[in-house]
């Protein structure tokens, strides 16, 4: 799955070990969803998105 979560976290200026903190998940899994190496759950992908405050779709699309 295609994702623009680099993006949204470049655009609030955040870095990748504190996302994973916020998220309560590893800086890995940032890491790994934003090389599209690893598809989150639907529950985590929510989870992003509600961090962010945006659509699911915002973030994460089929390419």
């Amino acid at each position: 799955m295609k994702n623009k979560l680099k993006v949204f976290r470049a655009m609030d200026d955040i870095t990748q070990e504190e996302l994973a903190k916020n998220l309560d998940i590893t800086r890995q899994t940032i890491l790994s969803i934003e090389k599209e190496k690893y598809d989150p759950s639907l529950k985590l992908a929510f989870k992003i998105a509600k961090y962010f405050n945006v659509n699911i779709e915002d973030i994460f699309f089929d390419d």
